[in-house]
């Protein structure tokens, strides 16, 4: 049960507001260890939602949620990777409409902390950092390296322009250099870079640093106030804060609320009562919060991010988080308990939360065509020659921008079969056939096979997907993809190879769409291939879940939009589908499957993401 404590004063915010201090002078500033908003003792009851993994039409309905819950912040991060996805091409429009959302968030009555990066961490693929950026051997990301910074400040030229005018005239109260910086702390003069090119742009609300505790003595800059993240209140914890800097206001800049999955482990789940006692006791204790996450959303496309501590594992496609509202935005149990503990706290009538969206179950839905992806190569592909094999980021595509996502086919001919042995040159899992025959899998574990023998000559084929890159920690420099480096058979590198590029970009699905060779499922199919089907829809379309029993690993698309990843080792059983990206009438369903595919998904109304276990 939640814990009583009696706070000893009770805030009202109602003149705190971005609309109502539109043209503010003072902005957000520190005195004596509190927050002071244009004069005025402010406390920062924080929410984290990301733009990028919530579709734009329900940004407004979590941000109303956040303030019936009892916040007054928003925090996001901001993605550089598609923000940037090829080199000095940006895109800040549909769903990465950033200006639109911090103006909503204003409209809103929240006032926005903004995490720009460079590098975000969030369980985001290569920490929000392009994958471009690999393209240099000698590339030493994170530092103050020439490579790192004229691209960081290339992207900061087009960023910060959107962002300055939103500071003064808009919600951002404060901006965080960088992000946990103090776990990696590979250049001590980086931060300072990162501070500086942030100042020197016209930002001029609060700066922040986020940490957690181990690194949070390193990942200082001067001029910024340190926050520090954790789930469990240790005690000292936040008295620790004073070792770094005296006399400052006190803020958890991430409260983990819940946790993220791994393919083939279970679902995390932290307590509610656990949660929000916690959560009292920060607060008892003076300190602002941010909860972290508010709302988790989705990893759409290929966009997980990964952990390699012991061995790589990679994020699943749901960052539902266990967090306050759900990965389709429902209310949860915590959000309820947080609402309580809020409104004691504020003292005055909490906003009405908005009602939920209604979900669907549209029913098993049938696959009817097929075709097998090597029936695709001559009719889409164009191959890339190379003797020797060529990692996904340094592929000649994208305008010179490599490939950042999906999968690379890599074909080469061999004559007789034997020991064919990776060297660990597989990032991160390759599929290998003899022709089109199956004969085993590549990947962290296993590093050798056996080739049949056959007579003549032969296509040796790898499907190598990249599953997602670390996100955190010391290895994001080693984060290339595909093959990279040589494969060897019967102790020989292997030469002389066609790369094919399977991103799976829109323009190449609307491409499939109209290509010959899409024939009946037959009684028994082994992929790798792409499967069709149509979802009708009679009336206005709801959110649903998709559920994949039966088929083994792949991705899904939806009227062209990548929901992202599926794979029957769980613990996510369901992919969340949006209403907004359904049309009434017909839905086009295409599903590329690795292995075995089923012949029916079934649409249901409730997710499902696996076993649970209990956050330790």
């Amino acid at each position: 049960m939640l814990i009583c404590l009696s706070f000893s004063s009770r805030f009202n915010w109602s003149e705190l507001i971005p609309l109502q201090l539109w043209r503010r002078n003072l902005g957000l500033q520190t005195k004596n260890s509190q927050f002071l908003l244009e004069g005025m003792p402010f406390r920062i009851f924080g929410g984290s939602m990301h733009y990028f993994r919530v579709p734009r039409e329900y940004w407004e309905d979590r941000m109303l949620k956040m303030k019936a819950c009892g916040l007054n912040t928003l925090t996001t991060y901001v993605p550089w990777n598609l923000h940037e996805p090829e080199r000095g091409k940006f895109d800040f429009s549909r769903n990465l409409d950033l200006e639109t959302f911090l103006s909503l968030a204003a409209k809103n009555g929240l006032w926005v902390i903004l995490r720009p990066g460079p590098y975000i961490c969030s369980e985001w693929d290569l920490g929000g950092l392009p994958s471009w950026l690999l393209q240099d051997p000698e590339m030493q990301l994170r530092t103050t390296y020439k490579g790192f910074t004229e691209a960081v400040d290339a992207y900061f030229d087009h960023l910060m322009p959107i962002v300055v005018p939103l500071q003064a005239r808009g919600p951002i109260i404060a901006i965080q250099v960088e992000n946990e910086y103090g776990s990696y702390a590979k250049d001590p003069h980086y931060m300072t870079y990162v501070k500086m090119a942030l100042l020197k742009r016209g930002i001029v609300e609060l700066l922040m640093t986020s940490d957690n505790k181990n690194g949070l003595s390193f990942g200082l800059v001067e001029g910024a106030l340190a926050t520090v993240n954790f789930q469990k209140l240790e005690p000292g914890l936040l008295k620790y804060l004073d070792t770094v800097q005296r006399n400052q206001p006190k803020m958890v800049m991430e409260y983990w609320t819940g946790w993220f999955d791994n393919w083939g482990g279970p679902h995390y789940v932290f307590d509610a009562d656990e949660m929000v006692n916690t959560v009292a006791s920060i607060l008892k204790l003076g300190a602002s919060i941010n909860l972290y996450m508010f709302h988790g959303g989705t990893n759409f496309g290929f966009m997980n991010g990964a952990l390699q501590a012991d061995e790589y594992k990679s994020d699943v496609t749901s960052y539902d988080y266990d967090a306050v509202l759900t990965e389709a935005g429902d209310y949860t149990s915590k959000f309820f308990k947080l609402r309580q503990l809020f409104s004691m706290i504020i003292g005055q009538p909490l906003p009405l939360p908005p009602m939920i969206e209604s979900k669907a179950s549209y029913g098993a839905i049938l696959l009817h065509q097929y075709i097998s992806l090597w029936d695709v190569l001559p009719s889409l592909l164009q191959p890339i020659k190379s003797e020797l094999p060529i990692n996904m980021e340094n592929l000649r595509l994208n305008d010179s921008s490599g490939q950042s996502y999906g999968y690379v086919l890599y074909e080469t001919v061999i004559f007789g079969g034997g020991h064919l042995h990776s060297r660990d040159h597989v990032r991160d899992r390759a599929q290998v056939f003899v022709n089109t025959m199956y004969v085993g899998e590549l990947n962290y574990n296993t590093v050798e096979l056996s080739v049949p023998e056959g007579q003549g000559f032969r296509h040796l084929r790898l499907l190598v997907e990249n599953r997602g890159r670390v996100n955190y920690g010391l290895a994001l420099n080693e984060q290339r993809k595909g093959l990279i480096g040589d494969i060897f058979l019967n102790k020989t590198p292997l030469r002389n190879f066609k790369m094919y590029s399977l991103e799976m970009k829109p323009g190449f699905m609307k491409s499939l769409r109209h290509i010959a060779g899409w024939t009946a499922v037959p009684d028994y199919f082994v992929g790798p291939a792409f499967f069709r089907g149509r979802l009708w829809i009679e009336h206005q379309p709801q959110d649903t879940f998709l559920k994949l029993q039966g088929w083994e690993k792949g991705v899904v698309f939806v009227n062209g939009q990548n929901l992202g990843r599926y794979w029957k080792i769980g613990p996510q059983e369901t992919l969340y589908l949006p209403g907004p990206w359904l049309w009434k009438g017909s839905n086009e369903i295409v599903i590329f499957e690795e292995r075995t595919a089923g012949r029916i998904i079934q649409s249901v109304d409730i997710p499902y993401l696996g076993r649970t276990q209990y956050v330790d």
